[in-house]
């Protein structure tokens, strides 16, 4: 944690503004007391001019890395020929040419037919259109949703989070939901989705029938935790038995994250509705979206909407990633490869460092090490930030460090950033033995 009365060379109070005018809700900043100042590719630079490489990049907002240059010169023409920036859901030549690269190299490759519904520009936005959208053409109101899930802190979404330190913050019942057991919640052996199907089944299981059963296919937020593709196949199942809609939240996971641009690529799944946002628009740029089957899309006209569901500048950049990564296959062939030489890296830290490190967690290029508890994890994120590493932490009890460098990373900066954070951790085991051997 920062102090802002203390002084540095430069400035004797760096962080004065910040305490002053912002909010005490502010989090990411307690970790990594920085001002930053200018950003490229893996790295962030403070205004002193230090460099860190970022495992962070937003959350997976920044899959392609900071800045990138074919999107950032994209926007750059964009807003100097006066194209337009918003235009709430009218269209618009950027909107258009974003629809076409989505529909021709998206969606049409992978033989998936939607329509696209823009909402307000984060995560939540589009997972509370399409929880709404679910109870309208159902017309039940359950929704199931998994422990450890995360889909947003606006009371629809949070109502389908898990997390009691987001729940808590609503200061009112959060209703509409009943939680279920996620893949392996139980130990090994145990079919959660069986379970799931049993009680549905079950006229006195107590669970009313739902109007969609949400997922995600890796628990962001939740910890890293991985639903095998035959556990996501009976839930799919499940939901079409039982009469609800089945939702993928690809908010974290998608967009390349796991090595495919859906994180369920492969899987023989078929979601009636799939939200994305977050790596969306390429660069950091507000913009979500709810990717819907055509039958289903029986909103009336305005029936959910959202002031900034027409961010030009999101659609530009958008545009730009699909045309630069997804064109062809090439991408995403190097972003598993890439995700093998992460989970081999964290392998050898897990393995040099057997009495804190439990296991890895994760998948493709969203992997992390679970160290058990807060007490190892914020130490090392405290650690490796000092030695010029961004990462944070994720699970019920941070425990999990958590990898989410830019897909786009290099060898180079990957190698980098696993050796200092391999040293952080070295650090903390030898803390451990010797508060062991006191």
């Amino acid at each position: 944690m920062y102090d802002a009365e203390t002084p540095t060379a430069r400035e004797p109070r760096p962080f004065a503004t910040f305490e002053r005018m912002e909010s005490k809700v502010r989090s990411y900043c307690r970790s990594f007391p920085a001002v930053f100042e200018r950003a490229e590719g893996s790295w962030q630079y403070d205004k002193d001019g230090k460099g860190y490489i970022d495992f962070l990049t937003g959350c997976s907002v920044l899959n392609y890395g900071h800045n990138h240059p074919a999107m950032k010169q994209a926007l750059i023409d964009y807003i100097q020929s006066d194209g337009v920036v918003h235009s709430l859901d009218m269209h618009s030549k950027a909107k258009g040419e974003f629809l076409e690269a989505l529909e021709s190299k998206i969606l049409k490759p992978r033989g998936m037919n939607y329509l696209a519904q823009f909402t307000g520009p984060t995560g939540a936005n589009a997972v509370e259109a399409a929880l709404k959208l679910a109870r309208k053409v159902t017309g039940r109101t359950n929704v199931i949703a998994f422990t450890n899930g995360f889909h947003g802190v606006t009371l629809g979404a949070l109502a389908a989070t898990g997390n009691s330190h987001h729940r808590g913050g609503a200061h009112i019942p959060l209703s509409g939901v009943t939680r279920m057991p996620y893949d392996g919640y139980f130990g090994e052996g145990v079919d959660t989705a069986a379970q799931l199907d049993k009680m549905l089944s079950d006229p006195s299981g107590g669970v009313d029938k739902p109007a969609a059963i949400i997922v995600e296919v890796v628990q962001g937020e939740g910890g890293l935790n991985v639903a095998s593709a035959e556990w996501l196949q009976k839930v799919e199942k499940i939901a079409r038995k039982h009469g609800a809609l089945f939702i993928v939240d690809d908010i974290q996971a998608g967009c390349g994250r796991t090595g495919t641009f859906f994180s369920f690529e492969g899987m023989g799944l078929k979601p009636d509705i799939i939200t994305m946002a977050k790596s969306l628009s390429g660069m950091g740029l507000p913009m979500a979206l709810v990717l819907v089957k055509p039958e289903l899309d029986q909103w009336k006209p305005g029936e959910h909407n959202g002031t900034f569901r027409g961010n030009c500048h999101a659609f530009v950049t958008a545009k730009a990633a699909i045309d630069t990564f997804w064109s062809d296959d090439d991408f995403a062939a190097e972003v598993q490869r890439k995700g093998e030489r992460l989970r081999k890296g964290l392998q050898e830290i897990a393995m040099a460092n057997r009495g804190v490190v439990k296991g890895l967690k994760g998948r493709g290029m969203m992997r992390g090490l679970d160290v058990g508890s807060s007490e190892i994890s914020d130490p090392v994120v405290d650690a490796a930030f000092k030695k010029g590493l961004i990462i944070e932490t994720s699970g019920a009890h941070d425990q999990i460090l958590k990898v989410l460098a830019p897909l786009n990373i290099s060898d180079a900066d990957l190698d980098a950033g696993l050796e200092i954070l391999s040293n952080c951790v070295a650090e903390a085991a030898e803390r451990q033995a010797l508060g062991s051997a006191a």
